[in-house]
């Protein structure tokens, strides 16, 4: 992970307030809207207890969790909100229709985006609201770009499980920037090719990316060197040096939204300056969440914060004109910082070890350790993990764990962990396995739950939770992000933030299938 982008002294913050009460009427040129897919508040007060651990202090004194280094930029924002997530039909809520709520400002259900609950009604999201203002408009995510939170902002769709109709939507809706992972959609590379017939350069090398910082182009889709899964950029505690980080691809977005635009007149570029909107979406901390991964986690949180680092740098250029929106469309895992077994005593010193993530480590290490001992394996053998020294040498290096620090529970789960990887089978019943695995990697999810359990950080589910998710926000009518409300006020807000003032939601006449 790269150098942390930390802008938000107590001095800046008191002078952020100020200049965001003082100008609270003035409508801003330029807005960001930054969500962490699946975080909340544990995930940022365990990422600061742990950057406190990191940085030299402790994470059970409050005097070192309080400086300023070991905070994050986000929750250093002067306004502080509080909302709910659940949508039409349900508590928990996923990515499409928090998505929905944010972008067209409407409750819909699990799954569809840019639509009701009937699948009848599309919207118009503020992205394609501020499109219409002639804001220039940028959609950033750490997934697939044509995932469900980034394809709320451009599409409406029943399911969104439609990814090639998303994914054409994309195509069609002439923003001026993408940027991050790459298309899910099976008919990928016709669409790249109905975007490039759009006038989109598509651009896929760190080296070309970065050169549009001075050399910007008006439509452009700038996808990662590596995508690790699902067209998804990888973890930041996997990043390879040819990548761009999410606050690198940030960087690019703004010097491109920022300089000029296409005027979509034969072509020819306008020097005026009618702001952007830019969402920029955390999407794999919500993956860290469903596969229980605090390290993965932490660092895709820091990634993303990092990215916030990256706005606030604009703000302070731009304090009256500049609106920054942060949030999370909801939580995921039921993340706890506690646990059970540590009582008032956090431990994050012990998460220091673990070197990459939970996929990474399938995809590689794991792999090759699988296919090098599968042949003859018993499961009924006694100690087949134990009497493992290569694999009792990964837990060690990858992750820091070490089998003679475990007590004897921890190492009976880990040996039925290990069988059940290894030959699919053990000695639990399925209901157990399910709850211990939750479909994923037995031995690899089993590793992280008790790295994690003594760093003492829990979970509850490997799915999302209901549980309320803060907003923060500074800048030009940043107080309408205070108090505590759902997450359709946010998308609400910030259209009349913008100048949008017809009530949302705002029907959509037209899409493309």
């Amino acid at each position: 992970m790269k150098g942390r982008k930390l802008l938000c002294s107590a001095a800046f913050v008191v002078t952020a307030f100020a200049a965001g009460a003082a100008l609270a009427d003035n409508t801003p040129k330029y807005v960001f809207f930054f969500v962490g897919d699946g975080m909340s508040s544990a995930q940022i007060q365990a990422t600061e207890a742990y950057l406190t651990t990191k940085n030299g202090g402790k994470s059970t004194d409050a005097v070192d969790l309080a400086k300023s280094e070991n905070r994050l930029n986000m929750s250093k924002l002067p306004v502080l909100g509080m909302q709910t997530t659940y949508d039409a039909h349900a508590l928990m809520t996923d990515s499409a229709s928090a998505g929905t709520a944010f972008a067209c400002g409407v409750k819909t259900n699990s799954g569809v985006i840019g639509m009701d609950e009937t699948k009848t009604i599309s919207y118009k999201s503020i992205a394609e609201l501020a499109a219409e203002q002639g804001k220039r408009i940028g959609v950033i995510s750490s997934v697939s770009l044509d995932h469900a939170t980034p394809a709320a902002f451009y599409a409406s769709v029943p399911s969104r499980s439609e990814m090639n109709t998303i994914a054409k939507q994309m195509a069609a809706s002439g923003y001026d920037f993408f940027g991050g992972g790459g298309l899910a959609a099976s008919e990928a590379s016709a669409v790249k090719a109905q975007m490039t017939t759009a006038g989109y350069t598509i651009l896929n090398d760190r080296e070309s990316i970065l050169a549009l910082k001075k050399s910007p182009k008006s439509k452009v889709l700038c996808i990662n060197p590596y995508l690790q899964d699902s067209a998804a950029m990888p973890y930041a505690i996997d990043q390879p040096e040819t990548n761009l980080s999410l606050a690198e691809m940030t960087e690019v977005a703004i010097d491109s939204l920022f300089t000029r635009k296409n005027s979509g007149k034969r072509g020819g570029w306008s020097n005026k300056d009618e702001g952007f909107f830019l969402m920029v979406e955390g999407g794999k901390i919500d993956w860290a969440c469903h596969a229980n991964d605090a390290m993965a986690t932490i660092g895709d949180t820091l990634d993303f914060d990092d990215a916030v680092g990256v706005a606030l740098e604009f703000y302070r250029k731009y304090p009256h004109q500049t609106l920054i929106v942060v949030t999370g469309d909801h939580e995921t895992g039921g993340m706890t910082v506690g646990h059970a077994t540590t009582g008032y005593t956090g431990y994050y010193d012990r998460l220091l070890g673990q070197t990459s993530s939970f996929q990474a480590f399938g995809m590689d290490q794991w792999k090759a350790h699988k296919e090098k001992n599968k042949e003859g394996y018993s499961w009924s053998a006694p100690n087949n993990l134990e009497s493992n020294s290569e694999m009792i040498g990964l837990m060690k290096t990858v992750f820091g764990l070490e089998w003679a620090s475990l007590n004897e529970y921890q190492k009976e789960k880990l040996e039925d962990a290990y069988d059940k990887s290894m030959v699919a089978a053990n000695d639990n019943k399925d209901d157990e396995n399910k709850l211990l695995y939750g479909g994923y990697e037995p031995i690899i999810v089993t590793i992280t739950h008790i790295l994690n359990e003594r760093a003492s950080i829990g979970w509850t589910s490997y799915s999302h939770t209901g549980t309320p998710v803060p907003v923060f926000a500074v800048g030009p009518d940043s107080g309408r992000f205070a108090g505590f409300y759902d997450n359709t006020d946010i998308a609400k807000q910030m259209a009349k933030a913008m100048g949008i003032w017809k009530p949302l939601p705002i029907v959509k006449t037209t899409t493309t299938n």
